[in-house]
């Protein structure tokens, strides 16, 4: 996927600023940055859940605006920062909707294969006829990523993941994304606030400021000290292990 040149206007503020970068397949991408940098906003144009003034994202060098809606399902899927679901969904029925755009309502024993791995992947067969109000937050959480995993698509957007969970909540959800990099061979990319999370489970990091790009490349690239001072305007210390930063601290 290669996005170039995407801006963003609300009214007379431009809120995107000739965004270009192309994703690296089978990675855990991070886009950091302070509130307001732009972050969300490339994401969702990403997903095609927010339409761009300029510019184009291609996938499979195709711009997406030609994708067709199911066709796309199959390719991208994304998680939002408010899962609001009003029905009362039970587990199964929940992490089932990541077929449809394979199958729709009829799901085929293809489906039923795929949902089952999910839920067990995911650790989440106990809580299989459970319904989703009954959940905690993390097991909440938990099963929205298993329909995303259900859907099997090779590219999954995570807008904040581990936004209003605890840190043993949060960790269990980098360590999850990590492992559908690692095991599953997704392309995994996330908007993260948690710069200690973004720096410890990803492999290469687009930061953004004033709604621009300001650096895309590996963690130990983008996550310097002199690169966090000019992002957050924060004086940071970094420690290192097998020189890979894994805990920054201000």
């Amino acid at each position: 996927m290669e996005v170039r040149g995407l801006n963003k206007y609300y009214g007379t503020k431009q809120v995107v600023c000739e965004v270009s970068f192309e994703l690296p397949k089978n990675k855990v991408i991070s886009f950091i940055g302070p509130n307001g940098a732009g972050k969300s906003t490339v994401l969702n144009i990403m997903t095609r859940l927010l339409p761009q003034d300029e510019g184009e994202v291609l996938l499979e060098g195709k711009n997406l605006k030609k994708w067709n809606n199911k066709e796309l399902a199959k390719k991208l899927a994304i998680l939002t920062q408010s899962n609001n679901i009003s029905a009362k969904l039970t587990v199964g029925e929940l992490v089932a909707f990541g077929r449809f755009p394979h199958s729709g309502n009829r799901l085929t024993k293809e489906d039923q294969d795929k949902i089952k791995m999910a839920i067990d992947y995911m650790e989440l067969g106990e809580f299989y006829n459970r319904f989703i109000d009954e959940l905690s937050g993390g097991q909440r959480q938990r099963a929205f990523i298993a329909m995303v995993i259900a859907q099997d698509t090779e590219f999954i957007f995570l807008d904040e993941p581990t936004n209003n969970l605890d840190i043993y909540h949060s960790s269990n959800t980098m360590k999850l994304v990590r492992r559908l990099c690692d095991e599953l061979n997704k392309t995994v990319i996330l908007v993260l606030h948690e710069i200690n999370f973004a720096s410890a489970y990803s492999d290469y990091i687009g930061a953004f400021k004033d709604g621009k790009l300001f650096k895309f490349g590996t963690v130990n690239e983008v996550m310097t000290k002199e690169n966090l001072k000019t992002l957050y305007n924060v004086d940071f210390d970094i420690q290192y292990i097998k020189e890979k930063p894994i805990s920054i601290y201000y």
